[in-house]
């Protein structure tokens, strides 16, 4: 048994970490908690627009930023952003304050998934199929680092997926109290 304060879900864009997230916060009684709701809701700017004013590196410093302050807190499902892990005080972070779920999707799920997306500004473009193979061949390292458990998305329905993790995190972790 894993305790950890929070319960986190990584992983890439159109995972299911939002969708999974709700479900898996509502049956253990979690506070759902999306990360880049919540950066929008701090900045008072939506994510494109924060992107266009900002870019990524700027964008990178609200998320650190909001996602530290996140995790001062427990009993939270905390669905962070896709590139979350990128930064190596936040990857220390997520695994020293929650029990991390990497929930694994494959580009061609992602495709068919984010299809008409017209909102993650790293997928504006026209190579969006590169794109996210060139984000996961970087990334799933990172997911993988920090990861206590990984569901494989691509095999299941959300309610499923839902369903699978909730055995496999019955069996695995269990929610602790903050250290004072």
């Amino acid at each position: 048994m894993n305790p950890a304060p929070n319960l986190i879900l990584v992983g890439p864009m159109g995972a299911g970490k939002t969708c999974i997230g709700r479900r898996l916060a509502e049956r253990f009684g979690l506070e759902f908690v999306d990360a880049d709701q919540a950066i929008v809701d701090d900045t008072g700017s939506s994510i494109p627009a924060i992107f266009d004013n900002l870019g990524e590196p700027g964008f990178r410093v609200h998320e650190k930023r909001v996602l530290g302050a996140l995790l001062q807190r427990g009993g939270q499902l905390i669905s962070t952003g896709g590139g979350a892990v990128l930064d190596a005080d936040n990857r220390r972070l997520i695994r020293q304050r929650g029990f991390v779920v990497y929930l694994r999707v494959s580009v061609a799920s992602q495709l068919a998934r984010l299809q008409r997306d017209k909102t993650r500004p790293l997928l504006q473009r026209d190579d969006r199929e590169q794109v996210l193979h060139e984000m996961a061949a970087f990334r799933d390292p990172l997911y993988r680092e920090v990861a206590d458990l990984t569901i494989d998305t691509d095999l299941y329905t959300p309610a499923e997926a839902t369903a699978h993790a909730v055995v496999r995190l019955a069996a695995l972790w269990q929610i602790s109290e903050l250290p004072a």
